[in-house]
């Protein structure tokens, strides 16, 4: 019996089976190989297995299957890499790798390649077959010490002067071409050549164990070989050649240790006759550097010793500068306590011991610093302790610590703080800047400047400038009505009431400018020296020297091929001083060569030659202050609006003294040398001043009533300053003694309240160089001349009188009194008044007694003319009247006495006298004259003719 749809559920079963047996193979091999990510590997060169680290071995998780589970292979990817991959065991995935060919470290000492494991697939057709990942693998190629050290140079050749042990003459080198470390390094040099008096160390250096003899040996052969690391002998050794010359010391001839500046000459040769002694080396090239050492004059170098405030205007800047540190002085005391260092000679330096501080008085630096604004300052400072060091500190003055501004020094840094005032915004801003300064410690003089326009902080050191390498934010103050203090040297505490932060090293020129900053120009102004060296090329050599100077012109550096050239080039070198009246003292000199032979290294040593230049003491000038030293004038003028001039006479003039040598002729028969004798002559020379003092002799200054005064705008046209106070008036600024006669010629003394004002006294005193040269003290001696009337004296203060002009007919003798020249002004001493007062009232009594013995003469008349009796035909003379005048008797005599005085003043022919003021004698003539026409108008018709009687 067939059944129906057996074959076609046989075909589906078999077809199901095969599906089935095709999955399941699949899944036999489902996993791929595992190994390491990365290797590392050694491997010396000749020889070809790799030390493996880890282990190469390979994993599958198919294992134990057979070929799914085994590893059949090991792939290497990279171009030309020297090596291969081999499977020691199939079933434990365990490899090698080795070297193909013989490895060369010193062609290639690493190599890098990546490297990939597969495994067996499905069966021995190794179909699906499975990869691992790639891993990196290192190998390092071990040397192996196959090459001995070799020389670089075929031989050596040395020369030696005899008699000196040298530290090295010459230096032999050998290389090995090994690649590692140990076998290419050369670790010692040996003389084989026996019995020599030379060693050689194990850089190859060779020296002498022993002075050497030319006339013993004039050449040494030395035999030298080389050993590396790993013992290898060098391949060849070399031929050393030493020779020895007699002994020559190459120097600089013709050097003068001791070279005198003379003050105001100008430049001064230092070497004009010097040459280079190279003992018969031929060079190829000559280097020389030449210093001079002026860190121990003034601030590092000679410099201008004004007041900083001064500088700063030679330099060109503008006003609005305040120097906190200047000289004492009755405006400005309160440095006064302060230690000062080098002395006028040099500039006002100020001594901090840490213990020592100062306040600056209110008033002179506004509360609030005005942006931008500069600070500037010289500083010497040493390494100091970890605590700040306060250079200028503004804080609360009371009840508060708060630090507003200052500049401190901490741990060899510069800080600036700048607190902000208090403003809306409460947000963090910049308030420390710091700078890490080799300067701050090293205890040498140098020049500061602070640049601050915020946030932007610049700071110049000695011209050069630096950026801050911290800042540091902080919120604004708080608002308060604390009043604030400025001091230098430590920062003030309001709350404690105390002194901190002191600072110790020197300060000198300390300033702040508000409302500008300070241009590079003007800094590099304020630091240059005024000393320093100098060079006039000749054409010739122009090319064949090439010269350096260093910022300062403290040094110079030359080199050249050519010995003639360069010797010609030194003696140009000169030293140059351009201050008018330079530091004396010492500068330090030093002349440092290298020479060059042809195989460019060192042949000869040139030793270092040393000297100083002595700068001279300069000739001190004598600043003398002449003119009118007493004087009177009227009451009127001192109370008018002009005042009266103190220095109307002034003169300025500087002179120095100096000895000459001058040859006086002998007389005395067969002596042909004349004989020099010295003579002292005083010069009249011009310079500048920088100072000019006013102060009041006596009590000081009463501002209600009296006053010092100067028109200021002709200070300012001639670029000076001034300050007054209750005790004078202080005139600064660099400018020339013509200027400061000009201006002082200006300064008037006002007093409008002269009842009780006698006299005043003034001394004036001008200097130099902020003080290293001062003049005499210039006294004057002012006296007021009161009228005897004081109505008269009210209506003579409206009218200005002439008081200078020469009096020559004054009737009273006052040659016993010290006046001044006759050919200056009308001066008179405080006894002459009382002198003339006597003398005018006693002409007056005699007046006065005149016109009454007229008087009385006339009354007499009238009585005879009513006794007698005449004749009518007869002239009736009873009532005729003669008028006798007084006063013609009194000018006859007074004229008379004109004449005599003026033939005395000619007789006298220039002796001095003093001239007599005559204000208070015309007045007192004027007085009598009204009382006279009084008198007379009384009278008239008694002193006229009565011709009312006369018949015609």
């Amino acid at each position: 019996m067939r059944i129906r749809g057996v074959k076609p559920f046989a075909s589906a079963v078999g077809l199901l089976l095969g599906l089935l047996c095709a999955v399941e193979a699949a899944k036999v091999n489902k996993h791929k190989p595992w190994i390491e990510t990365t290797y590392h590997g050694i491997v010396t060169e000749n020889d070809d297995k790799v030390l493996l680290d880890p282990p190469l071995i390979a994993l599958d998780k198919d294992a134990p299957l057979r070929y799914a589970g085994e590893i059949c292979g090991f792939r290497i990817h990279g171009q030309n890499v020297p090596f291969e991959a081999v499977v020691l065991d199939k079933s434990t995935g365990e490899g090698v790798i080795r070297a193909k060919d013989k490895l060369d470290c010193e062609l290639q000492k690493e190599h890098t390649f990546t490297i990939q494991a597969y495994d067996c697939g499905e069966g021995p057709d190794g179909g699906n077959m499975k990869k691992s990942h790639k891993a990196t693998v290192h190998i390092q190629v071990n040397d192996v010490n196959e090459y001995s050290p070799v020389f670089k140079e075929k031989s050596y050749k040395a020369t030696v002067i005899e008699g000196k042990k040298y530290d090295s003459i010459l230096k032999v080198e050998a290389v090995d071409a090994d690649c590692s470390f140990q076998f290419s390094q050369i670790c010692s040099y040996e003389i084989v050549t026996p019995d020599v008096p030379f060693t050689v160390d194990k850089d190859g250096n060779i020296k002498n164990t022993e002075k050497l003899n030319y006339s013993k040996e004039r050449m040494y052969k030395l035999t030298v070989t080389a050993y590396d690391c790993g013992k290898n002998r060098a391949s060849e050794d070399v031929l050393v050649k030493i020779n020895i010359k007699p002994t020559c010391k190459p120097s600089w001839q013709g050097f003068n240790k001791r070279i005198e500046y003379e003050p105001g000459t100008g430049s001064l040769a230092l070497f004009p006759s010097m040459h280079l002694e190279t003992c018969e080396e031929p060079i190829t090239s000559i280097q020389a550097s030449i210093m001079l050492e002026t860190n121990h004059i003034g601030k590092g170098c000679d410099r201008d010793t004004y007041s900083e405030k001064s500088l700063h205007k030679l330099c060109g800047a503008s006003t609005g500068t305040v120097e906190l540190l200047p000289a004492p002085s009755n405006s400005a005391n309160w440095t006064v306590g302060l230690p000062t260092d080098n002395g006028h000679d040099s500039d006002q330096v100020f001594e901090f011991n840490g213990t020592q501080a100062i306040k600056v008085p209110e008033g002179v630096v506004s509360t609030t610093l005005k942006e931008p604004f500069t600070i500037s300052v010289w500083m010497r400072h040493g390494p100091g302790s970890r605590e700040k060091e306060t250079i200028l500190c503004n804080s609360d003055k009371t009840e508060m610590n708060r630090h507003h501004y200052s500049l401190y020094v901490h741990n060899c840094r510069l800080v600036l703080l700048l607190r902000q005032e208090p403003t809306e915004s409460e947000n963090y801003k910049p308030a420390e800047f710091h700078w890490k300064l080799d300067q701050v410690c090293d205890k040498e003089w140098h020049h500061y400047v602070l640049n601050i326009e915020f946030p932007a902080v610049t700071l110049f050191v000695d011209g050069a400038t630096f950026e801050p390498f911290l800042v540091t934010e902080d919120y604004p103050l708080h608002a308060s009505k604390i009043e604030t203090q400025l001091t230098i040297g430590a920062c003030w505490q309001g709350g404690s009431a105390r002194m901190t932060q002191y600072f110790r090293g020197n300060l000198a020129g300390l300033m702040i400018r508000s409302g500008k900053l300070e241009n590079k120009k003007v800094i590099d102004c304020l630091y240059t020296c005024k000393e320093g060296l100098d060079v006039q090329l000749p054409e010739e050599v122009a090319s064949a020297v090439k010269v350096e100077f260093n910022p300062n012109q403290s040094s110079l550096s030359l080199e050249g091929d050519d010995i003639e050239s360069f010797e010609k080039v030194m003696q140009h070198i000169s030293y140059l001083n351009s201050r008018q009246f330079p530091t004396p003292g010492i500068r330090h000199l030093r002349v440092t060569t290298t020479v060059k032979c042809f195989n460019e290294e060192t042949c000869i040593s040139v030793p270092d030659s040393e000297g100083y230049v002595m700068v001279l003491q300069p000739e001190e000038p004598k600043i003398s202050l002449s003119g009118i030293d007493h004087f009177a004038r009227g009451a009127a003028e001192f109370e008018s609006t002009e005042g009266v001039t103190l220095f109307p006479e002034l003169r300025i003039v500087s002179t120095i003294t100096r000895e000459v040598e001058v040859e006086a002729e002998t007389e005395a028969e067969g002596e042909d040398d004349p004989t020099v004798q010295e003579t002292v002559v005083s010069e009249e020379i011009m310079h500048n001043l920088d100072t000019c003092e006013v102060t009041v002799v006596g009590d000081d200054l009463n501002g209600d009533h009296e006053s010092l005064e100067v028109d200021l705008a002709q200070i300012q046209q001639r670029t000076l300053e001034m300050s007054s106070s209750n005790v004078g008036m202080v005139i600064t600024g660099v400018n020339t003694m013509a200027n400061y006669e000009q201006v002082l010629h200006l300064i008037r003394y006002r007093n409008w309240h002269t009842e009780a004002l006698f006299d005043r006294k003034f001394k004036l005193v001008c200097s130099e160089l902020n003080g290293r040269y001062i003049s005499n003290e210039f006294k004057v001696e002012v006296n007021v001349i009161h009228t005897a009337n004081p109505m008269d004296h009210a209506n003579n203060a409206m009218v200005q009188p002439q008081f200078i002009n020469q009096v020559q007919h004054a009737s009273v003798d006052l040659s016993g009194h010290n006046l001044a020249n006759t050919h200056q002004a009308s001066v008179v001493p405080s006894a002459a008044t009382i002198v003339i007062v006597v003398c005018v009232s006693f002409l007056v009594f005699m007046i006065i007694l005149g016109v009454f013995r007229i008087r009385a003469a006339h009354q007499s008349t009238m009585r005879d003319q009513e006794n007698g009796k005449e004749n009518e035909m007869d002239w009736d003379d009873s009532a005729l009247t003669i008028t006798v005048n007084p006063m013609e008797t009194y000018e006859d005599q007074h004229s008379s006495e004109e004449e005599g005085d003026e033939e005395e003043e000619e007789s006298e022919d220039g002796e001095e006298e003093d001239d007599i003021t005559s204000a208070e004698s015309d007045s007192s003539e004027d007085e009598g004259g009204e009382q006279e026409d009084q008198q007379g108008s009384s009278r008239q018709q008694q002193l006229e003719w009565d011709d009312s009687t006369l018949n015609y």
